[in-house]
């Protein structure tokens, strides 16, 4: 239950309310482009990755067992190596806060990341409930990313 309310936290609910406050106390809607990203990068890439990461490394029996259906310990090698890259572009999420130049390059990497990712999920026939979550979150991350990356050449 806690994985589904995670996804929900990071891929909707805190992006949606941090671009209303931050368009509120704007009072305006110039820039809202660099504030979606802005905020989308931060809790889809950077908040979410970084807490996958954190449980993949720690946990690697999870993501195996309970999201891809792989029970082999042999295996935990691969999904911490996972967590270490999550974590690592996670990690560079959180601080695009700080470094607003980082909001688009992490767009594009984390649009790539999570669209790969999602489309590797789909190839898989059999999905349990956990890793549709995943695929479905991880391709709508990629094409709001990839909207935000795109747009913002224009």
């Amino acid at each position: 239950m806690v994985y589904y309310a995670v996804i929900a936290l990071t891929m909707v609910i805190l992006p949606v309310l941090s671009i209303a406050s931050e368009l509120v106390s704007n009072g305006t809607l110039a820039g809202l482009l660099g504030i979606f990203t802005k905020w989308f990068v931060f809790w889809a890439v950077g908040v979410r990755l970084v807490l996958a990461g954190v449980s993949q490394i720690l946990r690697p029996g999870y993501t195996l067992k309970h999201i891809l259906g792989v029970d082999e310990p042999r295996a935990y090698v691969i999904a911490q190596e996972l967590g270490f890259a999550n974590l690592a572009i996670g990690a560079a999420g959180l601080i695009s806060l700080l470094l607003p130049g980082w909001s688009l390059p992490l767009a594009f990497i984390g649009g790539v990341f999570l669209g790969l990712a999602g489309y590797n999920h789909m190839r898989r026939p059999a999905r349990n409930m956990r890793e549709n979550v995943a695929m479905a979150s991880d391709l709508f991350a990629a094409a709001i990313l990839a909207a935000a990356f795109v747009l913002s050449l224009f």
